[in-house]
């Protein structure tokens, strides 16, 4: 470990040892999904891991200093997680496009897969159905394990329609601010940029119209806010891919990282 290093679990600063240090018993083989950025010494990992036999998703992110660890940073989905998360049926592999790299000529700056990274997060944030970010006909998003385009889940019919019709329909009006954006690793050759945020909801939006003029119900009626790390994979300019593991924390709930890294945007 580097001298002062960070650590966070769940966005809460502790020190080596604690948190999963403490419990974890295993972790599952099947699903490994790594990426690394040598321009700015991170790699990530989305898994499996168990707690005495209890599965929870684990998104981690690691900086080096050198040869030491100097970031550890955890967002660790518990079966206790608001909603039908986190959903480990089903999660036992990588998908082949996350794990391949791009072709050279399908792929962009690393300035360029940044910016439309964050055009997804502007997408969902305050969601009225402009897209400020662009798709592949095929892009499905898993979230915490569970695919949630392009699939049948009971209860929730738009889950049927992909990434991008989602969005048109301005679903995510609820979601009221996307903040402290960061985008500490680029995989250039996988086209995989791994990004961290808050998603803050403030219980305020109930009744909900959708662009199609459908009369909906908010699922959020109290305020809290998820932390995140989320995987976008980049093909050809357009998002391909999108993996993300969050838990909920409190309110308008403050970063360890911010004011400790360069690659930060606020949203």
């Amino acid at each position: 470990m580097a001298e002062g290093y960070i650590f966070t679990e769940n966005n809460v600063e502790l020190r080596i040892g604690d948190g999963l240090w403490n419990t974890i018993s295993a972790r599952r083989p099947h699903y490994d999904l790594k990426c690394a950025d040598s321009e700015t010494g991170q790699v990530s990992w989305f898994g499996v891991v168990e707690e005495y036999g209890h599965p929870a998703i684990m998104g981690l992110r690691l900086a080096f200093t050198g040869d030491a660890i100097s970031e550890i940073e955890t967002i660790i989905c518990r079966e206790m997680e608001f909603g039908p998360f986190p959903s480990i049926e089903g999660y036992d592999a990588p998908r082949p496009l996350m794990l391949a790299d791009v072709p050279e000529g399908e792929r962009v700056s690393r300035e360029e897969m940044i910016r439309i990274a964050n055009g997804y997060f502007d997408t969902i944030e305050l969601n009225d159905g402009t897209l400020h970010t662009e798709f592949t006909d095929d892009c499905d998003r898993i979230e915490n394990g569970l695919q949630t385009t392009n699939t049948e889940i009971e209860g929730y019919p738009i889950a049927r329609m992909g990434t991008a019709d989602q969005f048109r329909l301005g679903q995510y009006i609820y979601d009221d601010r996307l903040r402290d954006r960061r985008f500490p690793l680029v995989d250039e050759e996988k086209g995989i940029v791994c990004a961290a945020g808050f998603i803050d909801h403030a219980g305020k939006v109930i009744d909900v119209t959708w662009t199609d003029g459908s009369k909906h119900k908010s699922i959020f009626h109290f305020p809290h806010s998820f932390v995140l790390l989320e995987l976008f994979k980049i093909v050809g300019g357009k998002i391909a891919g999108v993996e993300a593991v969050f838990v909920t924390v409190p309110y308008n709930m403050v970063s360890p990282w911010l004011g400790r890294q360069a690659y930060v945007i606020q949203g």
